[in-house]
């Protein structure tokens, strides 16, 4: 009778193994970005969104800007699944720049006008409509990059900086060695492709990011295979996935930007980087730093962070690398103690 019961058992749970594998396919999506918010600023295609805290305790707001190259949903996947929402609970008010999703006429806008048009004025903004007398900037990934530049050249009071998962140094470009060798001997020509096309399609950034993580593209699926009898399991998988696949368009001008000043040359850590007009020194970083990499990062590994630690001026600085990969990060119900501990009595 036992092993009867135990069979039973399996069988349904295998039943609902694949119920909730094919759900991707059968089942409404998930809906993202539902921490309370409002648009006080716009410009172009960009937004910046304010989202109050329901229980405020800290004067120095948050100002989160996001990487260019993904939409911004990773931060607010759902409840207890939002980044922005446990900042939120633990009492700060939050800013995020949106840059929305460029348009063919967009094909030349660059990193200088991302920092000019979108990312100081929307820190203005922020600054004027929480009355505040300083920013706590956040940079994920390449909204990093775009955040330590924008400290380094910023008038406004930056208080805080952190950096999450952000490409800083380019020395060595991970699982792209070759790639990177080509285009610097001139045996690969990708300005040419890329002034050919203009825009870069949301398609071919997620081919880009496929060629990163390979080989190990396909584990989503089984990663979700192997829990997918597990509800909550599945709607986290889901929530991840759409993400992970929501890839945006790209200017031409700025992916140039990025492969050869920002990349090949390593202009950024080098302190040689000119935007609009303004030379990039690290050494203007005052802000206190707090860096923070994950272990199992394919896409930023730890190497390109870290250097920067010692290019700054900050007196309060500290890196610190914890476990997980990319999106760890962003991914939890409530705030770390690790970061807790870091931002609160500097808020």
């Amino acid at each position: 009778m036992a092993n009867s019961n135990e069979n039973k058992d399996l069988t349904n749970r295998e039943i609902k193994r694949w119920q909730g594998y094919f759900s991707q396919w059968t089942e409404e999506p998930p809906q993202v970005g539902l921490t309370p918010k409002q648009a006080i600023w716009q410009k172009n295609k960009a937004t910046l969104w304010y989202y109050p805290t329901p229980n405020k305790r800290f004067h120095t707001p948050i100002y989160i800007i996001y990487s260019f190259v993904n939409k911004p949903t990773l931060l607010d996947l759902g409840p207890n699944m939002s980044l922005i929402e446990s900042f939120g609970k633990e009492g700060y008010d939050v800013y995020l720049i949106d840059f929305g999703i460029p348009g063919y006429e967009d094909k030349d806008m660059k990193l200088d006008d991302y920092i000019s048009s979108y990312v100081q004025p929307g820190a203005k903004r922020a600054l004027h409509h929480s009355n505040a007398d300083g920013l706590t900037i956040i940079g994920f990934c390449l909204g990093g990059t775009l955040a330590t530049i924008y400290t380094a050249i910023a008038d406004e009071p930056i208080k805080n900086l952190i950096l999450l998962a952000t490409p800083i140094d380019f020395s060595t470009i991970p699982f792209l060695e070759n790639w990177a060798q080509a285009i610097k001997d001139g045996t690969f020509d990708v300005a040419e492709m890329i002034d050919v096309v203009g825009l870069v399609p949301a398609s071919a950034m997620g081919v880009g990011m496929r060629i990163i993580t390979s080989p190990l593209y396909y584990s989503p699926q089984a990663a979700l295979l192997q829990k997918s009898y597990d509800d909550t399991h599945v709607d986290r998988w889901r929530r991840l996935n759409m993400w992970s696949e929501e890839h945006i368009p790209l200017p031409g001008a700025t992916l140039k930007q990025l492969i050869y000043e920002i990349g090949m040359e390593n202009k950024l850590i080098k302190n040689k980087l000119v935007i609009n007009n303004k030379r990039v020194s690290l050494k203007n970083i005052k802000a206190n730093l707090y860096a923070l990499s994950t272990t199992y990062d394919r896409l930023v590994p730890p190497e390109q962070l870290k250097p920067i630690m010692s290019k700054v001026s900050s007196r309060d600085k500290k890196f610190l690398e914890v476990d997980g990969g990319h999106a760890n990060l962003a991914l939890r119900g409530e705030i770390p103690d690790y970061f807790a501990e870091w931002l609160n009595p500097r808020s």
